[in-house]
């Protein structure tokens, strides 16, 4: 076990941290109305009463984005806890389908799928986990019997105060952290870096989003509003959801 050196994860955190807002402004500017909207309830926003286009567009673009950051940054964020793991304890990027980190300590391999947050996913997303953490123990085990195998779902953030689940344990926020680096205070050290440039790439993703949310403006109305600029909703219900309408092909060509 090595030490981790706080300037080598800043280092890493301030070089890479620009992939991030990359993609997440890359994301914004190849968003197409259509399928968005394809992807929205039209009936909530109808029992919402939901009356400019506007409203529209920035409830559906706003949920795209925060969905998408989500996994933009969960992505990120298992390339730092690879890279920590690897200056600690040697780890490495696993080669093990649905298993993203694997390590030696202590006489033990640790086979970790690391997920942004605890509540992550329902119970046959976790019976599927079971199931890759089982076939990658008997992977493993193939070349050698004898080998002690442990499973981890680690979480960059939340808590979690029952970690042993039986077939695998689940480690969150400074116990995934610390786990990972052997350092119980990387999750508050890793706060500061992360906000290299941020505040010059979010007027970027500004400019891109503001544009967005009127592009889409112009077109929702023109495709789903009357001349009244009345709302159309038996039209939007039928682009979103009519099993085959003739009408909808050209109307989602022009979004």
């Amino acid at each position: 076990m090595n030490t981790l050196n706080i300037a080598d994860a800043t280092q890493y955190v301030e070089s890479n941290i620009n992939s991030f807002h990359e993609k997440r402004i890359d994301s914004v500017n190849k968003l197409k109305l259509s399928d968005v909207l394809l992807r929205k309830n039209p009936y909530l926003f109808k029992a919402k009463n939901t009356l400019t286009s506007e409203q529209i567009i920035r409830g559906i673009v706003d949920a795209h984005i925060s969905s998408n950051e989500e996994t933009i940054f969960g992505d990120w964020l298992e390339g730092l806890s690879i890279f920590v793991n690897q200056k600690v304890y040697n780890g490495w990027k696993s080669g093990i389908p649905n298993v993203d980190l694997e390590f030696d300590k202590d006489n033990t391999r640790y086979i970790v799928t690391i997920k942004s947050g605890p509540n992550w996913g329902n119970s046959s997303q976790i019976s599927k986990m079971i199931a890759d953490f089982k076939t990658a123990k008997k992977t493993l085990r193939t070349g050698n019997s004898n080998l002690n195998v442990v499973a981890v779902n680690g979480c960059c953030y939340g808590r979690n105060n029952k970690p042993d689940k039986g077939d695998y344990f689940k480690y969150c926020g400074q116990e995934f952290w610390t786990f990972i680096s052997g350092n119980e205070n990387l999750y508050l050290d890793l706060i500061e870096p992360l906000g290299f440039k941020a505040h010059e790439r979010n007027n970027e993703f500004q400019e891109s989003y503001i544009q967005v949310i009127n592009k889409f403006t112009k077109l929702f109305s023109s495709q789903f509003c009357d001349d009244n600029g009345i709302i159309d909703w038996a039209k939007l219900v039928q682009f979103n959801s009519e099993k085959k309408v003739i009408p909808q092909s050209s109307c989602e060509d022009s979004l």
